[in-house]
This record gives C-alpha cells, structure tokens and sequence, in this order.
C-alpha cells in the first residue's frame, strides 16, 4: 500500500510551481495595465496639445478681435476729427459768404448777423436788419412768418447738401482704402515676383549684349509686364535668346495691363484699334471678361471671334514653349528641367519627361518642344546644346542628337516626321535625319561682329524649304534638298524671334523685338529652291530676273517685343504673343485686328496654335500656360 502511494507522488502538485504560475499571471497583468496607462498617458499629452493649441489660436483670434476693435475705436476717431474740421470749415465758408453778401448790399460786416462759437453757422438777421427785399437769401423782409419759413428751409437744404457732401466724402475714403488694398495687393505680388526671381536666376551671354541699341523701355512702349525678369533675364524669361542689346529691369511702375493701339496694317491699308481706346474702360459689348482675364474686340471692324479660357495650367517655373500634337489632342510644355504632356480635353498631365542623367546643379531650361506627326516622339532642345528624342509611351529618351555649340532655340519635323530641322545660339540650324541620327548645317555667314544666331525655325509643309529667324534682323530661308541659302528677308529693324509659314505654304510671318510682325510672299522662294547645287557658302540660290519674296503687310499694334507668332490651321488668323502681356488675333485675309487678349502676368513668351481643332496655347513667364479656345461667330 505504501509503495503504491510512493509510486504516485510524482503525480501530485507541489507548492513552488503553482506559486511561479500566479506570479506570471500578475506579472502580464501589470505589462497590460501597464501599456494601457502608456497609452492613456500618450492621449492625455496629445489631447493636452491640442488643448494648448486650441487656447493659444483662441488667444491670438481674441488679440486679433482687440486689435480690430481698437482699429474701428482710432477710425471712428478720426472719422469724428475729421467730421469736426470739416464742419468748422463750412462754418468759416460760411461766414465768409455772409460777408460777401453784407459787402454787397452795403451794410457794416457787424450789422444784423449773429455769428459765434455754437451757432449753426447760418447768419440770422436780428431786430435791427436792414437786409433789402430783394436779397435771396433771406426771402421778403416784410413778413416775419415768411422769413422764418425761408430761413428754416434754408437750413434744411444746407443740412442736405451738407450730408451729401460728407457721403461723398466718405465715398472717397472707401475709395481711397481700396486702392490702398489693391496696392498693398500688387505690392504682394512684386514680392512674390521678386522671390520667384531670385529662385530662378537666369544665365545669359555677356558677349551678346554689345550694341548701341536705344534704351528698349520707354514711355512710348507702354509698361511691361512684372513677374521674374531683371536685367540678367531675356524678354520674358528664360523661354528665349537674349537680345543684342542691353535690358532694363521691369519696375513696380510698370506694373498693370499695357494700352491697346495699332492693327496689322497692310501696304495699303490700316484697321487698327483707336490710339484713345481705353481696354479698361471700353463699352460692354466690346468687352469680355473671365476672373482673371479679359479680351477686347476692334471697334473699327464687324466682331467675328469669340474666346474662352479652356484650361490654366500651372508649372514650377518659367513656361519656354508650348507645343500641340498634330491631332491637338495634346499639349506640350517645357520649362526647367522638366517637359510636360498635358491632355487638351480634360487638362490632366499624362505625362512628365525629364532626363535624371542630366547635371543636377544650376538651370536646364528646355527651350523648345515638338512632336513627331505620328504623336510617338516629343523632341525636346534645351540649354545644354543637346536635341533628346523621347519615345512617350516608354517615358525614356530614343535618341540624341548632339552638334550644337550653344543653347537650343526652336525645333519644327517635317511633315513626313522623318526630319527635324533645330536652331541654335552657334548662328547655324540643322536639319537631323530621324533615321540615322545624320544631320545637315545651315550656316550663317555673316561677319564676326554681327550676331546672327538662329531663335526660331520653321520647316514649309511641303518639306522644301527651312525659314530661320535670327537675332541680326534678317530671315533666311533655306532648300532642305541641298541645304543651299534660297533668300534672306530683310525688313525687320531688331532681332527676329519667330517664324510660321501659312498652312498653304505661300506664305510666311515673322515676328521681331522692333514690335511689329511681318507677311512675306515666299511663292518666288519656293520656285527658286533647288535650282542650283554646288553654289558657294552663302551665296542665295537666285537666277537674274528671278522674283523675289516680299514683304505684303506689316503687322503693327503691340506695345513690347513681339516673342511667338502663330497662323490657324485654316490660314484665317495670325496670333502673337508679346512681351506687353498681350496676345492679338489678326485677320489674314483684311488685315484687322479682331481682338486683343490679356490673361498673363508676365511676357508671353511662347504661342501655338493647334493643327486640328480652334484651340490656342500661351505660355508664360507667369509660371503658367494656358489653352483658350476660339470661335467665329
């Protein structure tokens, strides 16, 4: 029995182990009760923050109340100081009237008027008035009745014109206290300018800052546009070459939207906007308004256009060029570091490109985008001398042309997309074969002291020639066959900065810094290229008796330089945007200006019309672009 008992004393609890099992229970306990008051302890301090935060916001709103009230309190005061001088120089107005008056009837300046400190200010004739009967200001002498009767509504019609006068006052002072508000407005935004500009330093070559050019800013220019731009920075921004001259700074005095003047004049007409047209005070139906834009139509011609704001796109810098595919379905831009694809329905980004092996110091402004006619490639030229072909649906560069010895200003494909025609500083453009990466120098040859460096290019729609603005005022065209020097056009007195040829390819505008655009007949041109090869370096394709290109309408009417020129797809409009902030619509055909438009805060650097549908591009050294839509009515 015994042994049994033995055999199963293993199988008993003992007393140790049973005590280690309770004391980890306990010991879990107080881990839990310890993590809940851990928590609890967190909350409070966090609940304890937004505690003091809710006091100190409630605090500064009631220092803000204090203020206020005390600001209506010293207002209210001087109101009342104000009120009292005024009144006292009525009073003394007053006296001085009553005076002129006894002077005239010829009594003493003493005789029967009661004048004092307290009295109304209304001279009141006393028993001994001899006033005459004919005096309008007292009535007839005759009946005291009458007389108190014309004294009372005389008092009453002084309390009336009284009032309204302090009304106007009052009306003025509101008047005052919001222009001040809008100064202190445009003061912020000179500011903000001012840091963008001082983010956005922009680099540009000394050496061609080198003539005797007038001091480009004027009074007769009207007022440029304010945003990022100083001395160190091309017309508009960074979007474009600098010109051969040296700038001025833009000052807060120029600030507000330029006059409207001028018209694309024709050789032998003129239907301009009036010289005293007031764009800010024009009749409503001459007008239209957005919230931050507005267009004013040409009185002197029948209105034909409407325009709309369609879409604002906002960048993180200056917008150098703006681009629609060649379905207009898409937009591109190009500002620092970065070009962009925009949807032109809907203005979502669909797509950014920027080349991360790229120098990570300093600026890399892309100065022109295009894309291919297919829509697969977007070429981009920038300040690093570098032409990057992007396949877009695989965001990654294709192909790199690299030849240029200075930045690069502009790029147009050929209609075919199997060239591409570039222009650079270095004074050549090129033509690349999309192929084999191959390319053909257009070279200036001009004298070392001229800078002839190439700002835009413009390839024709049938692929034969290359026109080619350049800083020296000349535009050049070129046979892209033999890469021989067809013409140069002269006419322009400043740089030229812009090219487009007319959708039927007979034509062609420029657009230059002496503020005017330019029509040239190139049909003479067109028959001239390819009539000879083998001609020496610059020597101009042309034949004895050959017609010559000719300039058939000059376009007159902006303010500033003129920086982007564009013709519609149906060769009815010629649009340019200029460093006055402003974009004109010239009819073709008349040779009128329809409408102006205003809706940037700076230059507007860059323009494009769509190739398919009636939708305008404008970008901007406001950091913006914007797609408007047009329509004939």
């Amino acid at each position: 029995m015994s042994s049994s008992i033995y055999a199963h004393r293993s199988l008993q609890p003992t007393g140790p182990p049973a005590q280690s099992q309770q004391q980890a229970r306990l010991n879990e306990s107080f881990d839990v009760i310890r993590q809940e008051f851990d928590g609890l302890s967190q909350e409070y301090s966090l609940l304890r923050n937004q505690r003091d935060d809710y006091e100190s916001k409630v605090s500064s709103q009631v220092n803000e109340l204090n203020i206020i009230r005390q600001s209506l309190y010293d207002l209210e005061n001087q109101h009342s100081k104000i009120r009292q001088q005024y009144e006292e120089e009525i009073g003394r107005l007053r006296q001085e009237l009553i005076a002129v008056r006894q002077n005239a009837a010829g009594i003493p300046p003493t005789l029967g008027v009661n004048v004092g400190p307290g009295a109304s200010g209304v001279a009141t004739p006393t028993a001994n008035s001899a006033l005459p009967y004919n005096d309008p200001f007292y009535g007839r002498r005759g009946d005291p009745m009458d007389r108190d009767r014309d004294r009372d509504r005389d008092r009453d019609r002084e309390r009336d014109r009284e009032r309204e006068r302090v009304a106007e006052r009052e009306r003025l002072e509101r008047e005052r206290d919001r222009e001040r508000e809008r100064e202190r407005d445009r003061e912020r935004d000179r500011d903000r300018d001012r840091e963008r500009d001082m983010r956005e330093p922009k680099r540009i070559k000394t050496d061609r800052i080198k003539t005797d050019r007038p001091e480009p800013f004027s009074p007769s220019m009207g007022p440029a546009g304010p945003g990022p731009s100083t001395s160190k920075m091309p017309p508009g921004g960074p979007g474009l070459p600098p010109p051969p001259s040296t700038t001025t700074p833009f000052t807060a005095a120029q600030d507000g939207p330029p006059d409207v003047t001028g018209a694309m004049v024709p050789i032998s007409a003129n239907g301009g906007f009036p010289d005293d047209l007031d764009p800010h005070n024009v009749p409503p139906e001459l007008k239209k308004e957005g919230t931050d834009w507005f267009a004013v139509f040409n009185p002197k011609v029948k209105r034909s256009l409407d325009v709309n704001l369609v879409h604002t796109l906002l960048h993180e810098s200056v917008v150098c060029c703006v681009r629609f595919s060649a379905d207009g379905k898409y937009l591109a831009t190009g500002c620092n570091r970065t070009a962009q694809i925009y949807d032109t329905k809907t203005g979502a980004k669909t797509c950014v490109l920027k080349d991360d092996s790229a120098p990570k110091t300093g600026d890399l402004y892309i100065r022109s985008v295009c894309f291919s006619p297919d829509g697969k490639y977007l070429a981009t030229g920038a300040e690093d001398k570098q032409i990057r072909i992007w396949d877009i649906a695989k965001r990654r560069i294709r192909n790199v042309f690299d030849g240029h010895q200075q930045e690069i200003y502009s790029l147009d494909f050929s209609f075919d997309g199997r060239l591409i025609v570039s222009g650079s500083g270095d004074k050549t453009a090129r033509i690349w074969d999309m192929t084999d990466g191959s390319s053909k120098v257009l070279a200036i040859h001009e004298p070392e002291a001229v800078d002839s460096g190439v700002t835009s290019v413009a390839m024709s729609p049938d692929g034969r020639l290359v026109a080619a603005g350049s800083l020296d005022t000349i535009v050049r065209l070129w046979d892209v066959a033999t890469g021989q020097l067809v013409e140069r056009l002269k006419g322009h007195k400043d740089s030229v900065y812009s090219v487009a040829f007319t959708p039927d390819g007979k034509g062609l505008v420029s657009g230059s810094l002496d503020k005017t655009l330019k029509y040239w007949d190139v049909r003479a041109a067109v028959q001239n290229a390819g009539k000879r090869e083998g001609m020496p370096p610059g020597a101009v394709v042309k034949k004895e008796g050959d017609k010559a290109s000719a300039c058939t309408m000059n376009f007159t009417g902006h303010k500033d330089y003129v920086l982007s020129v564009a013709v519609s797809h149906d060769g009815q409009w010629v649009v340019s945007g200029s460093k006055d902030r402003g974009v004109q619509f010239w009819d073709a055909r008349s040779a009128t200006v329809q409408l102006m438009l205003q809706g940037h805060k700076n230059s507007v650097i860059s323009i494009d019309l769509s190739p398919a549908a009636s939708l305008l591009a404008t970008g901007s050294g406001d950091w913006a672009a914007r797609i408007w839509s047009y329509n004939t009515v």
